[in-house]
């Protein structure tokens, strides 16, 4: 592929930053956090485009879909690390959300050379994980242009699946290949072309409004408590026992023993205690409640 890398925006010369080899510790980190405010604006340019792709992906998970994050590099690795934390953050199960990195697992930890130039590539990750037209990929690049992407967003809409691109140029290549459109252009790097600085701050947190608006949405918290945590390990379950506490509004003890009669499920537990039903009864009210808490305490009341 044929692309003039001087013309995008994520490869040119940061005019602030050109004597940083000169510059004191402090000169250079006070650069660097300058440089990284000015992300939040570039965000904000682009929620427009943000709040069409949550929609997106909100509409798919609801109906049995899945998401898929596709990447290369340090874009490929921002898009395994959302996906990891969904099942203890939201109880998800580990296919509902779905990260693919050129290269492979190995690529996590150790560059995978020309990975990323694989226009195959991309298609053939995303066909091995049986990607269909009920599910939705996001592909992350920060110059727009990666082949690995291209293809697997080309593989996508060749199923008339839904796609997302997420890039940090504008008139990304990416872009042409998506149905939803992320450009959040934050300028030159101050090391020029090292996209894992600003750009990459941009993608984390662009894709953390895309999972946790979608997770949101689809009932996994009451209030700003995430009332579906995967209570895995000693702070989860403690964490868990507050939420309960919070919510319900009861003893420290109280929690602890609802949680023991849920195997460790937040919103039955809170259900059962705040209005005051079985384990059964609060279960059957978060299945008719869709999953929202909020809705699920007043069935439950209502149907004592």
């Amino acid at each position: 592929m044929n692309v003039n890398l001087t013309a995008l925006t994520t490869e040119q010369r940061n005019q602030r930053s050109r004597n940083i080899d000169q510059l004191s510790t402090y000169e250079i980190i006070n650069l660097m956090n300058n440089e990284d405010s000015t992300v939040t604006e570039a965000i904000q340019a682009a929620l427009p485009q943000i709040e069409g792709a949550i929609d997106t992906i909100y509409h798919s998970l609801k109906n049995n879909g899945r998401l898929f994050y596709i990447g290369a590099g340090t874009s490929g690795r921002l898009g395994v690390l959302d996906a990891a934390e969904c099942p203890p953050t939201f109880c998800t199960p580990p296919e509902l959300v779905q990260a693919i990195i050129a290269g492979g697992e190995t690529a996590m930890f150790t560059a995978v050379e020309g990975a990323e130039d694989d226009l195959e590539g991309g298609a053939k990750d995303l066909e091995s994980r049986g990607f269909t037209e009920s599910d939705v990929v996001v592909g992350i690049a920060a110059s727009g242009r990666t082949p690995y992407v291209i293809g697997a967003l080309k593989y996508a809409r060749s199923l008339g699946a839904e796609t997302v691109a997420l890039a940090c140029n504008q008139n990304a290549e990416i872009s042409k290949y998506a149905d939803h459109k992320i450009e959040v252009v934050v300028g030159p790097e101050i090391l020029s072309g090292s996209t894992r600085l600003k750009a990459a701050t941009a993608q984390k947190m662009v894709l953390n409004m895309l999972t946790t608006t979608t997770m949101i949405k689809l009932g996994k918290v009451y209030d700003n408590l995430m009332v579906d945590l995967h209570a895995s390990n000693i702070k989860l379950v403690e964490r868990a026992k507050r939420i309960v506490m919070d919510i319900a509004g009861v003893t420290y003890e109280q929690a602890e023993e609802a949680l023991s009669q849920t195997n460790q499920k937040v919103k039955p537990a809170i259900v059962m205690l705040a209005a005051g039903v079985s384990v059964e009864k609060a279960n059957e009210a978060i299945w008719k409640a869709d999953g929202f808490t909020r809705q699920a305490i007043e069935l439950a009341k209502a149907g004592k």
